[in-house]
C-alpha cells in the first residue's frame, strides 16, 4: 500500500514521524506521498524525505489556501526544491471558491505556473479542488499541454470525472469518504476505471469514521489500511491494484 496524499510534515506530527512511520509499516503501508503546502513547511518536507529515504516520497507545491502569502520568489524556490529531489512530484497545488475570500485571479495564476512546470520537468502534480470544478476543467482544457496529474480526495460529480477522465486525471480515496453522508462520491469511485484510482489519508486530517488508529482528534496515516480495505470491497478491486497505479502516476 502507498498513501498517494499526506501532510506528514503538519506540525501537529511534530516530534512523532518515526513512531507514525513504524506503525504504517507494520500494517503494510510501503511508502507515502507526503505535500508540502507553502514555502515554510517545503524544508520539513524535505527533511522527512532526507531522513526517510526509502519511505517518504517528497512532493513541493503552493496551495490555494497559502497562494496570498508567497514570496516574490516562490517560483524560483520552488524550482530549487524540485531540483534538488529529482524524484519529487509537485503539489498540493489548485483551486478553491469555498474559503473566505479567495484571491481567484492569484489561485489561477499559481496553478498554471503549477501545471507549466509539471510539464516542463515531467513531474505530476496533485490537485487540490473545492468548489471550483468548472474553472479546474476551464484551466485544464486551456492549458497548452498538461503532466500526469491527480485529483486528490475527489468529491467532484460522475458528470465531471467522466471529463476529468478525458483529460487523462487520476483520483485517489480517502477515508472521509467512509461517513455515510458521503454516498454519492462512493459511487462516483464506483464507476472510474480501476487503472485511474489511488487511495489516500490526507493526515492529519479527512479522518474516517471509526478510525482503526485513533489519534486524539487527528487522523493517523496507518489509518490507510481500513480506507483500502474498504475501498477493495466497494471496487472489487485489490490492494496491489492501487499501488500499482501510484506507482504508474510517477508519485
Amino acid at each position: 500500500m502507498i498513501d498517494a496524499h499526506n501532510h506528514l510534515q503538519d506540525p501537529r506530527f511534530a516530534g512523532r514521524q518515526a513512531e507514525l512511520i513504524e506503525t504504517m509499516k507494520s500494517v503494510g503501508i510501503t511508502a507515502c506521498v507526503v505535500n508540502g503546502t507553502c514555502e515554510e513547511d517545503w524544508p520539513a518536507v524535505a527533511k522527512l524525505a532526507d531522513a526517510f529515504p526509502d519511505f517518504v516520497k517528497p512532493a513541493f507545491g503552493l496551495h490555494p489556501w497559502k497562494v496570498e502569502n508567497r514570496s516574490e520568489t516562490w517560483l524560483e524556490n520552488l524550482r530549487d526544491h524540485l531540483a534538488q529531489y529529482p524524484h519529487a512530484s509537485i503539489g498540493e497545488c489548485g483551486l478553491d471558491r469555498w474559503m473566505k475570500n479567495p484571491n481567484l485571479e492569484d489561485q489561477h495564476q499559481v496553478f498554471r505556473e503549477h501545471l507549466a512546470l509539471g510539464v516542463e520537468l515531467q513531474r505530476p502534480v496533485t490537485i487540490h479542488c473545492l468548489k471550483a470544478w468548472g474553472p479546474l476543467l476551464e484551466e485544464l482544457r486551456s492549458a497548452p499541454a498538461l503532466p500526469k496529474f491527480l485529483l486528490h480526495s475527489f468529491a467532484g460529480s460522475w458528470e465531471v470525472a467522466r471529463e476529468c477522465l478525458k483529460l487523462g486525471a487520476y483520483f485517489s480515496f480517502s477515508g472521509y469518504f467512509l461517513h455515510p453522508r458521503k454516498e454519492k462520491v462512493r459511487e462516483v469511485f464506483k464507476r472510474l476505471p480501476p487503472d485511474r484510482i489511488l487511495i489516500e489519508t490526507d493526515a492529519p486530517d479527512m479522518a474516517s469514521p471509526n478510525p482503526e488508529f485513533p489519534l486524539e482528534e487527528l487522523n493517523h496515516p496507518a489509518n490507510l489500511r481500513q480506507i483500502a480495505k474498504e475501498l477493495v470491497t466497494l471496487t472489487e478491486l485489490n490492494l496491489e491494484r492501487f499501488a500499482a497505479n501510484t506507482t504508474e502516476l510517477g508519485l
